[in-house]
């Protein structure tokens, strides 16, 4: 495995982090999650749960983030536990955290605390608005997030309110931006034996995402014309349009328009000169036959056919997918991103596996989320030297 050999000690909560730090487990790190003891990661809270069982185990979320990892609980509020802290991150090569800014500190293990024990550490903290800055103090959430960084302002109809795209999406942003910022630290520390600290803000995450907000960022540099939110209206031979069985998506205006008229049967328009003239898409006359015809082609199709038959007229399109299409789509089928995983709490499920391949081949297989404290004796006993007695005493003094 590309990462086999890499510690990473793991204090990261929700989703950013953990999202992180999956992504270095999933090609071969030993990825150590930190937790509390008896609550651990409030992401084990979130919906949705596993067979509608809520319960710490069965957060399909915690199941997707923390998989392939290894769990081991700690109370970072005693002397103890924060001794034993700071003697995994002595051995660790990357240390990942998303608590508040200066949280870490009161626990003795700031960047410059570990970094007397462990030079060459990458230090990688993951918060709202970064280490510095006047907002570094500020509470935040998904949404104000999402809000800030700017993606709302262009997201929702231009007559009403903005909107927010669904999930955690900023959170994904910043821990997949954390994830890629690791493996640059990482080569660098391991080139200079010098470690690093790596400052990742959700803000910034937000702010500068692939949520179209390079491209409206770039155009306001140019132009100074902000990004707006979408009209009312019907886009000529564009968006989703339904078929016998869900909903097609194909890119059938301007130059692309008589492949999209050769496809519905209607090559007696191509002659008329409305077809090749942009204002066209204005006529209402010309709209509804074109729009009806394409309506009529569609709903007499299901949308894997559709796409087919799109796709040899050249034209760009796309089948709106339900998760249940995902698991039996022929593409994936012979790719293979999926997982099958049998989880202890849960039982056998498939999930979401390696987000991109590699030629050599290698990859994790089963990789499923950790119990909550499963891997704490494993961690204490077989790695740090610790007894089984004075295991059965720091659990019964609230340590672990």
């Amino acid at each position: 495995m590309p990462l086999a050999g890499v510690r990473v000690l793991d204090f990261s909560r929700y989703a950013a982090g953990p999202f992180c730090t999956r992504l270095l487990a999933e090609y071969g790190a030993d990825v150590v999650k930190v937790e509390q003891p008896g609550t651990g990661d409030p992401v084990r809270k979130w919906q949705p749960f596993a067979n509608d069982i809520e319960d710490q185990e069965h957060s399909l979320v915690h199941l997707h983030v923390n998989a392939g990892k290894r769990s081991v609980t700690l109370n970072l509020a005693t002397a103890e536990g924060q001794r034993i802290a700071r003697t995994l991150a002595g051995e660790a090569d990357i240390l990942v955290e998303s608590s508040r800014p200066g949280k870490m500190r009161e626990f003795g293990l700031s960047y410059e605390e570990i970094r007397e024990i462990n030079p060459a550490l990458l230090y990688v903290s993951i918060s709202n608005f970064g280490q510095t800055g006047p907002y570094r103090d500020y509470e935040s959430s998904e949404l104000i997030a999402y809000a800030m960084g700017g993606p709302m302002h262009a997201t929702g109809h231009i007559d009403r309110e903005p909107l927010k795209l669904a999930g955690n999406i900023t959170q994904y942003q910043a821990g997949a931006v954390a994830a890629y910022a690791t493996m640059a630290g990482l080569w660098r520390a391991e080139d200079t034996g010098e470690g690093d600290h790596v400052d990742v803000s959700l803000y910034e995450a937000a702010m500068g995402s692939r949520d179209r907000r390079t491209v409206h960022l770039t155009a306001y540099a140019y132009t100074g014309s902000p990004s707006k939110r979408v009209t009312d209206g019907v886009s000529l031979g564009s968006g989703f349009r339904p078929t016998a069985d869900g909903y097609i998506m194909l890119a059938g205006y301007g130059k692309r328009l008589p492949s999209l008229l050769r496809l519905i049967g209607r090559e007696d328009l191509l002659e008329d000169p409305r077809t090749a003239t942009p204002s066209s898409a204005v006529d209402p006359e010309y709209v509804d036959e074109v729009e009806t015809s394409y309506v009529t082609w569609s709903a007499s199709r299901q949308k894997a056919e559709a796409l087919r038959e799109a796709q040899e007229q050249h034209l760009v399109g796309a089948s709106l997918n339900t998760v249940a299409d995902l698991f039996t789509d022929p593409h994936f089928s012979e790719r293979a991103p999926w997982e099958d995983v049998d989880h202890p709490a849960v039982g056998a499920y498939r999930a979401v596996g390696r987000p991109f391949q590699m030629s050599g081949g290698a990859r994790r297989s089963g990789m499923r989320a950790p119990l909550l404290g499963e891997h704490t004796d494993e961690v204490l006993h077989g790695e740090l030297g610790f007894s089984r007695e004075e295991i059965a005493e720091l659990r019964s003094g609230g340590v672990i």
